[in-house]
């Protein structure tokens, strides 16, 4: 029997209960894929992280309940959060190797700061009938990103944002496409929500991936290169971003709210 060491993380949070939850699991070796797909349906968290020890860094991937997908964002803050504070706490930052490219994570006190590519989104201005229906409203615009599939949908306030009660239904039969909410902020620079059903994730609480594609389009809607988002689901959540050209850094805190054993 294997003994695998397993952490849950409240990512983008300031304390316990807040932001989102991820699974960590620290491995020497990578396992059989069924294995990682199991241990993470098992967890039952929209994501579960897995890293092993590779060069002067880390090889991560990442898994939902149903499938691996290429890029995370809360699960590699919370995997950084890990190493920085359990596993390796003398380090002030990370190199990840990803599918989606090498990430870096930089600490900056209590804040933890990720390095991910900036995503350029384009028109949709045909948007599916299951998107529009599931909606239950008409947005000002919808875009689309092919590599990272989102359609990603313009609503005039936050207050539309946080009162749109989605057909989850109707957004499932997009996949493998997931849907993106997003507006200008009252209090922040803009705001949003994220829907993937197909994945196993009726609503994810708060997502560090979907910002790479959300932050080069405010930063230039704003003509300001620092965004401040919140991510409106019920348990919310503060990402402090900024626009580099090519890449965008994701920055949140990040609190632990269990350290435990798998034994598979």
């Amino acid at each position: 029997m294997k003994r695998l060491k397993i952490y849950q993380v409240d990512a983008f949070a300031d304390s316990v209960f807040q932001g989102n939850p991820a699974a960590v699991c620290p491995l020497e070796h990578w396992l059989d894929d069924g294995i990682l797909q199991a241990i993470a349906q098992e967890n039952n968290l929209a994501e579960t992280a897995f890293f092993i020890p590779r060069d002067n860094g880390f090889h991560i991937r990442w898994f939902t309940p149903t499938q691996e997908v290429p890029l995370c964002g809360h699960a590699t803050l919370a995997s950084a959060f890990t190493i920085f504070t359990e596993l390796e706490p003398g380090l002030q930052s990370i190199q990840f190797e990803s599918r989606s490219g090498p990430l870096q994570v930089t600490r900056k006190d209590s804040l933890f700061e990720m390095n991910f590519p900036a995503y350029a989104m384009t028109p949709c201005p045909n948007p599916p009938s299951n998107l529009l229906n599931g909606l239950m409203g008409q947005p000002q615009e919808v875009y689309v990103f092919e590599d990272d599939p989102n359609y990603y949908v313009i609503l005039e306030n936050e207050d539309g944002v946080k009162d749109i009660v989605p057909d989850l239904n109707l957004f499932e039969q997009l996949h493998p496409y997931s849907v993106v909410v997003t507006a200008p902020g009252d209090r922040t620079d803009c705001v949003s929500r994220y829907f993937a059903p197909s994945y196993g994730i009726p609503e994810d609480p708060v997502t560090g991936s979907i910002h790479c594609a959300l932050v080069p389009y405010w930063a230039n809607r704003l003509q300001k290169s620092k965004i401040h988002a919140y991510q409106a689901s019920q348990r919310g959540g503060d990402l402090f971003c900024e626009y580099l050209g090519e890449r965008v850094l994701i920055g949140g805190h990040a609190v632990k709210y269990l350290t435990g054993t798998v034994y598979i």
